[in-house]
């Protein structure tokens, strides 16, 4: 029988959250849901704070799928192998990133930082950082589902 109290509902506060986690330049993460803090097998939790007009390392993580949530800001997102395709989210927007996709994070508003949410689908940060040159005039990608179509 499981005891829970102990194992059951747990509150993270904002003011508790480990910056020691895995680290791509350009961006502070902090871990809030993570194995070592809670027990999550299956589910990474924590913020993101890009500084004005900051532009995060090229990376991906592995084979997790992510999940970025804007709280504050504007968020450009440059995918691919070279990183030519772009696109933004504003706050209340949510982005998908499959695993294995090498991305970038740019805060597109030179004044105000830009603030998310992450959750991951496994319970370690995984951070693989690459070494790649971004196109000079990446292609422009609208968010596009079958219910949005392309403006």
């Amino acid at each position: 029988m499981s005891d829970w109290r102990d194992d059951g509902v747990r509150v993270i506060r904002g003011d508790q959250l480990d910056p020691n986690t895995a680290q791509t330049p350009g961006m502070d993460r902090a871990a809030a849901i993570t194995a070592a803090r809670v027990g999550a097998a299956k589910i990474w939790a924590g913020t993101v704070v890009i500084h004005p007009d900051a532009k995060t390392g090229a990376h991906h993580h592995g084979e997790l799928e992510s999940v970025i949530f804007v709280l504050r800001g504007r968020a450009r997102m440059r995918w691919g192998e070279r990183l030519e395709f772009v696109a933004e989210a504003e706050p209340g927007d949510f982005i998908f990133v499959p695993p294995f996709v090498p991305h970038q994070e740019i805060n597109a508003d030179t004044e105000e930082p830009l603030e998310c949410v992450l959750v991951r689908s496994g319970g370690e940060a995984v951070v693989v950082n690459l070494d790649i040159e971004p196109v000079e005039k990446p292609d422009t990608v609208h968010w596009v589902d079958p219910i949005h179509r392309h403006p």
